[in-house]
């Protein structure tokens, strides 16, 4: 699984509570969504030099969606779905849990790891960030589990563990005294995988189940066919499905196409579900052979896809043919243009004509009107 953590570059000013959050939900980690794996994910940021942003930041997600959130200015635990707020209000343990680990193990721990980082890379001042995404993903089909713990620095890999072998992989040459100390920290090691392995899909099932209602809802798109121009591609646009596994096809003939098509991104909508599209060439179609293509949404979970053929009485447009009276308008324009054109060049060359007929004007000086008048005998 690639990590893409913030970077150096990233500079953040003058944030309020609520922006700050939601960047850290957005512009953490980037990680694409399986279509039939389930995650849970811990995110932390320890940071240096950024102006009015927490030195530690703490988040969960499941399936990518917000759950849980560490205020670590007021020292709470801010549930972000409903059914968490109920979690918590009942089971001690998780409040034990997560109080303990946002504001008392993970902040030292990440502060005084952030300050060796600054000393092994030779830095005193400037922005750094330090950041961790752990968790578990666990498939419901085939029962597979899959943990992970990974560390990053100034927008970089820093450190991962290797659940299989127990070891710590090192990708930057700093890493690697805290790679083989940490390797010799048997029993640290194996409370990391015990937990990434087993506690975490254990805690991912029973919030599964408990947010049944949202996180395993699925909600179906409408599904258009638009088009900008008679020239642009057509675009099959599907807006409101959930969650966002889902897939955007374009098929000939029931075959799926992969040329002439252009497959969008999944996009979030401001209320909480997703859209998507994909745009075909028709510039190179046929108008007969339009009735062999269609597209096709799929959506995880659930069995029946969308399927939308290609008909050109279906595709939305806010392109508007010209009307026969402004066609008309048009010509009546173009002719008097001309005609304007065809007057202004006939008068400039009668107007060159008279000039050269013309009899040469009178000397303007005194003399020469002197002389002519008075020549000499």
């Amino acid at each position: 699984m690639k990590v893409l953590f913030l970077f150096r570059s990233f500079f953040i000013s003058d944030l309020d509570q609520k922006k700050m959050k939601t960047l850290v939900l957005l512009l953490l980690f980037c990680h694409s969504a399986s279509t039939v794996k389930h995650s849970l994910k811990y995110f932390v940021t320890a940071s240096y030099g950024i102006p009015n942003f927490p030195e530690f930041v703490g988040a969960a997600t499941i399936d990518e969606h917000p759950v849980l959130f560490c205020d670590i200015n007021r020292k709470i635990i801010e549930p972000r779905q409903e059914w968490v707020k109920t979690l918590l209000e009942n089971d001690p343990q998780h409040v034990q849990f997560y109080t303990g680990h946002c504001f008392q193990i993970q902040p030292m721990f990440f502060k005084t790891t952030l300050s060796s980082l600054k000393q092994r890379f030779k830095q005193s001042e400037g922005v750094h960030i330090f950041q961790r995404i752990s968790g578990c993903e666990w498939d419901d089909e085939t029962g597979e589990v899959d943990g992970f713990n990974q560390y990053g620095y100034d927008g970089e890999d820093f450190l991962s563990l290797d659940v299989k072998t127990k070891t710590w992989i090192a990708p930057k040459q700093q890493a690697v005294t805290i790679k083989l100390k940490w390797d010799a920290e048997k029993v640290r090691m194996k409370s990391r995988v015990n937990y990434v392995t087993e506690l975490c899909p254990v805690w991912l099932k029973k919030y599964l189940v408990l947010g049944k209602s949202s996180l395993q809802r699925t909600e179906r798109p409408s599904v258009s066919l638009l088009q900008k121009t008679p020239s642009s591609p057509v675009s099959c646009h599907a807006s409101g499905f959930y969650p966002d596994r889902a897939t955007l096809i374009w098929r000939k003939d029931g075959e799926e196409l992969h040329e002439d098509v252009e497959l969008g991104e999944i996009l979030p909508n401001h209320d909480g579900t997703f859209q998507t599209s994909a745009d075909l060439n028709v510039s190179s179609v046929p108008p007969e052979d339009w009735r062999r293509y269609d597209c096709v949404f799929h959506l995880s979970g659930v069995e029946d896809d969308i399927v939308t053929k290609l008909d050109k009485a279906a595709i939305r447009t806010n392109w508007e043919k010209p009307s026969d009276e402004t066609v008309l308008i048009s010509a009546a324009v173009v002719v008097l243009l001309l005609l304007f054109i065809t007057a202004a060049a006939a008068g400039f060359i009668v107007y060159k004509k008279k000039k050269v007929q013309r009899p040469p004007s009178p000397p303007d000086s005194s003399s020469e009107l002197s002389e002519k008048l008075n020549p000499e005998t």
